[in-house]
């Protein structure tokens, strides 16, 4: 069995596009097993939204206790994420989390791939943030 790994979580505001994003990102690790990676689309109930309570089931699902790296597509997602981090209580998230300052599906990418390596929780958030820079001409 393999070391613990930092943890992904990817917060969008359709499940599909986060399930999606998941796959895409775990299929280009490569060889070996991915980290741990989750998603928290939409809503509860289905509908296109954001949900802390899925954040926080998600943040449970990959935590391994190297911390958690939280991409978020946009707007409220960023906003809910950040208010779950801002929470010092039972309600918020453990101390270890971080949100990305990354594109998501990029971020995704380089988190993930990064995470898969074993690196250390300021590596893996460093590799997504710099898929901001990533050129595409």
């Amino acid at each position: 069995m393999s070391a613990p790994r930092v943890g992904v979580v990817l917060v969008s505001h359709s499940r599909e596009v986060a399930e999606a994003t998941a796959a895409l990102a775990e299929a280009l690790v490569g060889a070996g097993t991915p980290a741990p990676v989750a998603v928290a689309g939409g809503t509860e109930d289905g509908r296109v939204g954001t949900s802390a309570v899925l954040v926080r089931r998600a943040v449970e699902r990959v935590d391994r206790g190297r911390g958690v790296v939280v991409l978020c597509d946009m707007g409220s997602a960023v906003l809910t994420v950040k208010t779950l981090l801002a929470d010092s209580g039972a309600d918020g998230l453990p101390p270890d989390v971080r949100i990305a300052d990354a594109p998501f599906v990029e971020g995704a990418v380089a988190a993930l791939v990064t995470a898969s390596t074993g690196a250390e929780l300021p590596l893996v958030l460093s590799a997504a943030d710099d898929a901001r820079t990533y050129r595409k001409l």
